[in-house]
């Protein structure tokens, strides 16, 4: 136990989660697991995926809401090896946050510009769902990714869960800023833009086309385009 408490007092220390994070049983378990049935894969806590030019580039974060099993679990980059990562990064590069093609492959050479992604939530949770506490637990690594980000402008939550846990992040109240599509809400000088998780269910259901999640980012791009220098 008290190498456990060693471990979470580093981890809550840090902006990263240790590649073996004590801190929730049941994901670190889970992943334990995967690591049994798939020694090759990553399996650990998956981290900010960050651009060319450092935190110090970064005007734009988007926040998703956990690594897939066999996405970024697999793969070790955020959404990259499952359908998310195709209508993501292929967002990004026609609205110029990327640059290189995208291949669904960490090493594929794909780089971001300007901008950063995470995940609300570092570790896989079994069924793609973590729990109140899982998400409460890994804002100690979300709050601190955010605020390392000293020239950030806009963040786009993909999902409820994302886009609550990233107005906690800020210490504010989540019904001051409710989530919709689409819907845009400022905290400080930092824009916080809503959309609907690019997952294939959403897609495949219809309640997110890919119109839809491109005019997200047609007004991302329009905000920072209009910014002063």
């Amino acid at each position: 136990m008290e190498i456990r408490a060693a471990l979470c007092f580093l981890a809550v220390m840090s902006v990263e989660p240790s590649p073996d994070c004590p801190i929730c049983q049941r994901l670190h378990d889970f992943i334990a697991e995967w690591r049994i049935k798939e020694p090759s894969w990553h399996n650990a806590p998956v981290p900010t995926f960050l651009p060319v030019g450092g935190i110090d580039s970064v005007k734009l974060l988007i926040v998703g809401l956990a690594p897939g099993v066999r996405g970024a679990n697999r793969t070790g980059r955020p959404f990259t090896g499952d359908y998310a990562g195709d209508l993501l990064y292929g967002t990004l590069s026609e609205f110029g946050f990327s640059r290189g093609t995208f291949a669904a492959r960490p090493d594929d050479g794909l780089e971001l510009v300007n901008a950063s992604i995470t995940n609300a939530v570092r570790c896989v949770p079994p069924e793609n769902k973590p729990v109140g506490g899982e998400i409460s637990n890994c804002r100690r690594f979300l709050t601190p990714t955010i605020e390392q980000f000293t020239n950030l402008r806009a963040i786009v939550t993909l999902g409820t869960i994302a886009h609550q846990s990233t107005i906690r992040a800020f210490g504010q109240p989540v019904a001051k800023f409710p989530f919709s599509h689409g819907g845009q809400n400022d905290i400080g000088n930092i824009r916080i833009f809503s959309s609907y998780h690019c997952s294939r269910y959403n897609t495949n259901t219809g309640r997110l086309t890919t119109e839809m999640f491109k005019s997200v980012f047609a007004d991302v791009r329009r905000y920072l385009d209009d910014l002063p220098e």
